[in-house]
């Protein structure tokens, strides 16, 4: 099935598969998820003819994976590097294989030094290991290094940054929404014959009808081949806003209504080029309820993984699914047009472009058709923040920011998440100091807390288990679990378990056991009775000011040779598991 739901075609009969390298073993063609090709002529690297052929063969291989054009182009310019570093050096090799090892590590290093180009040397140290020849030796050993990620600087968006973002565009997408509103209203009364023909209104109508069908409202050439507004005092003028404007969306506009999206969901900008219309999918129960069902891309993905489906429901103002509602009214005529020009062309980041005729090489976006734009670039939203006289780009740290408000994983694994995005952001470490700090204290306050946690009992009870220093209450429940469902804890630490229980069965035995505590502090160097004896020896103190100091000393004179037993195996370390 497409990503649309409709039943997969199958190839004709006749079907070739676009072959990657083609006979001179120097031309790779990389074919995106779009079905473009893109070939990269190997022969324009500054290498010598062996190496080329070699890196092209590499190259071809690693682009299975691929489905953009952009991993190609990435990979590409990390080549691109990688010839210019070998040019500089005197004797490089004729090949792959001839490659001394010093120079990879050199490669290496000025790559690790070098601004923004550890990427470059990741994806050519995958390039070189699909070498054969470099699959041992000294070479092999430098490529084997793992290339660790450059400490982020990235960080997400503080509150009153991400409410200039947000409010910055809200405004501008609401002014587009409710002008495009208010012309489409007039349009269909004009349509439904309800205003006096001749009119200033029905004038008006009639450039509309005439906008909606072509893209632009009528023309008139000029002497000089210009084509001006005709009319334009009954329009208003002859900006985009009182021309075409009234039933389009702008390219700023649109990247106004990404921002938007992004603040709810957290997508990806590069989504914006190729993301569906929503579809509409009944909703069981209240009426009004709206829920629709958004094709998510995940670009990174491997080949079938590429889309996931997210229901967004409308059920009101305030709810999340309302933008799509806003946005499928406010690119509703761009959309209509495309399908009028284009059947089958079926996207929602829709606008009018101002200049006309242009298309772009990037063939991971959709071409232009007619008058309509689809998607945003970065260089777009590059120049939508400057006009907004923001401090950042709004999209990387606005999705950072939603990502980490939220919670969890938005088109990206748990893994990612973490590592990505929650771990290495400083907002997320900065509020997490308070949480750390406050944690910390509270552990602190536990260790210092060294007092007898059990209860005192009137005798044994046989359904507790017996220690060296108290009965078990309940040895499932210990607040030092093991691994088998029991008790981790040694017996020294029974005293600090609620679960424990003392009587007067055992007071014998612990006032010997303190005896000895006693004559080993005198003897024991400090650091290692505190390590080993001094917690036991605090909470020891406190039960026996519980019990009564008196009524603790003189039960050691009950002691039997078992009691002396067990104490003298304890302090050795043999019952202290």
């Amino acid at each position: 099935m497409s990503p649309r739901g409709r039943k997969a075609v199958p190839p004709p009969a006749d079907f070739q598969a676009t072959p990657r390298i083609d006979t001179t073993g120097l031309r790779v063609t990389v074919v995106n998820n779009r079905g473009l090709g893109k070939v990269f002529d190997f022969a324009d690297l500054k290498v010598p003819a062996p190496m080329q052929l070699s890196l092209a063969t590499a190259y071809a291989g690693q682009s299975a994976g691929w489905n953009s054009h952009a991993s190609a182009n990435s990979y590409w310019n990390a080549l691109t590097m990688f010839a210019t570093f070998l040019k500089a050096q005197e004797h490089p090799g004729q090949d792959l294989d001839e490659l001394p090892a010093p120079t990879v590590e050199l490669l290496r290093q000025n790559f690790l030094q070098a601004a923004g180009t550890r990427i470059d040397l990741a994806n050519l140290r995958r390039l070189l290991g699909r070498d054969p020849r470099l699959a041992g030796g000294p070479v092999a050993e430098v490529l084997a290094r793992p290339v660790r990620r450059a400490p982020s600087t990235r960080t997400s968006l503080e509150d009153d940054e991400y409410e200039q973002v947000k409010n910055a565009a809200r405004v501008e997408f609401r002014a587009g929404l409710l002008r495009i509103r208010e012309n489409t209203a007039h349009l269909e009364r004009y349509r439904r014959g309800e205003l006096a023909e001749g009119s200033r209104d029905w004038k008006v109508g009639q450039v509309l009808d005439h906008l909606a069908a072509t893209g632009d409202v009528p023309r008139t050439v000029l002497p000089n081949s210009a084509r001006s507004v005709t009319n334009p005092r009954l329009l208003g003028g002859k900006h985009p806003l009182q021309t075409w404007g009234r039933l389009f969306l702008t390219r700023s506009e649109i990247i106004a209504l990404a921002v938007l999206m992004t603040a709810q969901w957290g997508w990806n900008l590069s989504m914006y080029h190729r993301v569906p219309v929503p579809v509409r999918s009944p909703s069981a129960g209240e009426s009004g309820v709206i829920t629709y069902q958004v094709q998510v891309e995940k670009h990174r993905a491997r080949e079938g993984r590429w889309w996931d489906t997210e229901n967004i429901t409308d059920s009101g103002a305030g709810s999340d699914g309302r933008l799509i509602t806003q946005a499928l009214e406010a690119t509703a005529h761009a959309r209509a047009l495309v399908a009028r020009l284009a059947p089958g062309t079926d996207l929602l980041m829709t606008y009018r472009m101002t200049q006309l005729g242009r298309d772009h090489s990037n063939h991971d976006r959709s071409q232009p058709v007619g008058p309509i734009g689809f998607g945003i670039t970065s260089d777009d939203a590059t120049a939508w923040r400057k006009r907004h006289g923001l401090a950042r780009s709004p999209f990387q740290p606005l999705r950072r920011t939603t990502v980490v408000e939220d919670g969890w994983p938005l088109q990206h694994k748990q893994r990612t998440h973490e590592s990505v995005y929650v771990l290495p952001d400083r907002r997320v470490q900065k509020r997490s100091r308070t949480v750390i700090a406050a944690g910390a204290w509270e552990a602190l306050q536990q260790a210092r807390d060294l007092t007898f946690k059990g209860r005192l009992a009137d005798g044994p009870d046989v359904a507790h288990q017996e220690t060296v220093s108290a009965d078990c209450a309940d040895e499932k429940t210990s607040p030092w679990p093991a691994s088998d469902g029991g008790c981790g804890a040694g017996f020294l630490a029974c005293l600090g378990c609620e679960n424990s229980r003392v009587h007067t069965g055992h007071h014998p035995r612990l006032a010997v056991l303190r005896q000895q505590l006693l004559s080993l502090r005198g003897v024991l160097p400090g650091h290692h009775w505190a390590t080993r004896w001094e917690e036991f020896m605090h909470r020891l103190e406190n039960l026996r000011e519980r019990v009564g100091e008196n009524t603790l000393d003189h039960a050691g004179q009950r002691a039997t040779e078992r009691d002396h037993m067990i104490v003298n195996l304890l302090l050795k370390g043999e019952l202290d598991r």
